[in-house]
């Protein structure tokens, strides 16, 4: 069978895609205006042996396998492959189909995939010397690739917009801003913010509300980039930003911390824990706003462990629903006074961060890499999917440190004027 029709059979012929092979064979709608092109054996050889999700990522990555077209739009059509991956009984036919000669090629992966055997050196999972490495592979890319990606605002995080064409520097800072109100922040109060990133919270807390804020990350390009930021803002007095991890901070008494974008990469058996340290850092009455990606229940897989995210984008990242987080804060003490999901508001950032790097794709080539650039790519179109899709969700959730006579601080209605 010619290989552009083995393609079509696993992707599926109703998909409106167009196949490509390097035997010259063709399949799909000639006007198709997504077209895949298998550029060598090493791309039938990813297929064959890891069929569905992975051996495509492996593929497209390497540079094996092209897409001409939007990502976005092919990921979309191609969904159940993407997510679900082939049935058994797919894989075998596809297997067949491609022969034996595929299945013994020995063919390592491209050298973006982290092996689970090299981060087992560094201790079991989230060990801090292993939570260190995870983090580095991710953030560490390059500050200037990032800079194009995410644009002014240097906010990996989900931004939140107050109309439906604000910009993405306006939803980040109405995301930013969101936070601070929800917390309540005033001139004078301090702020810990966990898993800090470049700074944004932490400088808009400073500039805009006059507190003293403290970020940590375990990335040091972003703690050198927020530092020198904090510099140039004339931000030095309030803002500071640490390159530790977050359970090495000595000090106490905030009136209010910060997690945004962090809660993923702690581990299951580590969120009480997670938890029971923020709670510890605040003083009575002080808040914590929690806003992390969630499964939307709690009844699938808490990862693919073996899938393209936690091989090539976060490794050892662990999702869990927004009802298990917030019982997990309540049995450490919290009183959890607000919750929301922004899950359409994350599948819109991503849609600027995927436009950003296309802007910018030659430029991101060279900075770093193919291989790199292809895996944020399909990584950003895909999320973008399951977003849309209910997959994933994005939940801020407002909890307070209760005094002790029970009081919170917080007024009958507090939320009257939050988006």
């Amino acid at each position: 069978m010619a290989l552009a029709s083995i393609f079509e059979k696993i992707v599926g012929p109703d998909t409106g895609v167009a196949f490509a092979a390097y035997d010259g064979s063709k399949a799909g709608p000639d006007d198709a205006d997504i077209r895949i092109e298998v550029k060598s054996p090493i791309a039938v050889a990813y297929l064959a042996q890891s069929p569905g999700e992975l051996g495509l990522a492996r593929a497209y990555v390497s540079g094996h396998l092209d897409v001409q077209g939007d990502m976005y739009t092919l990921l979309d059509r191609m969904w159940t492959i993407t997510t679900d991956d082939l049935t058994l009984a797919g894989k075998l036919e596809a297997v067949r189909s491609l022969g034996l000669k595929p299945l013994l090629m020995r063919i390592p992966p491209p050298p973006q995939e982290v092996r689970q055997s090299t981060l087992a050196k560094l201790g079991s999972r989230h060990a801090k010397q292993r939570d260190a490495e995870a983090i580095h592979h991710h953030y560490d890319v390059s500050n200037r690739f990032y800079e194009w990606v995410l644009g002014p605002s240097m906010a990996y995080t989900c931004a939140c917009f107050p109309r439906e064409d604000a910009s993405l520097e306006e939803a980040q800072f109405a995301k930013f801003d969101l936070v601070a109100r929800k917390l309540d922040l005033k001139p004078g109060m301090r702020l810990l913010d966990v898993g800090c990133g470049w700074g944004g919270m932490v400088m808009h807390a400073a500039r805009e509300y006059g507190v003293k804020a403290l970020g940590v990350t375990l990335s040091r390009q972003q703690a050198e980039w927020a530092q020198n930021a904090i510099k140039e803002a004339g931000l030095e007095g309030l803002a500071e930003v640490r390159h530790m991890d977050y359970r090495d901070v000595a000090e106490t008494g905030f009136d209010a911390v910060s997690s945004i974008g962090l809660t993923e990469h702690i581990g299951k058996a580590n969120v009480p824990s997670y938890f029971s340290f923020l709670y510890g850092k605040l003083k009575p009455g002080g808040r914590l706003l929690n806003h992390c990606i969630t499964r939307p229940t709690g009844k699938e897989k808490t990862f693919n462990k073996g899938g393209f995210i936690n091989r090539y984008v976060f490794p050892d990242g662990e999702l869990e629903s927004v009802g298990w987080l917030i019982r997990r804060m309540e049995d450490l003490g919290f009183e959890i006074r607000h919750e929301e999901n922004l899950r359409e508001h994350y599948a819109k950032t991503l849609r600027f961060w995927c436009d950003n790097l296309d802007a910018h794709w030659e430029e991101a080539v060279q900075e770093v890499g193919q291989g790199t650039a292809r895996v944020w790519r399909l990584y950003m179109a895909g999320c973008i999917v399951g977003f849309e899709r209910n997959k994933v969700q994005l939940h801020q959730v407002l909890a307070v440190k209760l005094d002790e006579h029970g009081r919170s601080g917080v007024p009958l209605r507090p939320h009257r004027d939050w988006p």
